[in-house]
């Protein structure tokens, strides 16, 4: 399927874990701040509090540290300032 979509799939070397680090952080928070202190009667239950956690806690409130300790909807619309695309002189 990732062939068909000319997906080039990312896999680090045996034992290097680092292209699952962010995804394992972040779900090692959502448990630790959520799911670990909840009691959910059913999945519907789950899903609509893990829903309103991701949305209305984690990025719009929650601070990262890897975004200037800005959430991640303060962060989105922060201007960014690039250096301009230096154009050669040869014509």
């Amino acid at each position: 399927m990732l062939k068909q979509q000319h997906v080039v799939c990312s896999m680090s070397r045996k034992g290097n874990c680092w292209d699952n680090a962010a995804m394992e952080r972040f779900f090692l928070n959502l448990k630790m701040e959520r799911v670990w202190q909840r009691q959910y009667a059913n999945h519907d239950e789950a899903r609509r509090d893990i829903d309103q956690y991701i949305v209305g806690f984690y990025n719009a409130v929650r601070l990262h540290s890897t975004l200037g300790y800005l959430s991640p909807a303060a962060y989105e619309p922060k201007p960014t300032v690039k250096e301009p695309i230096g154009l050669s002189e040869i014509i």
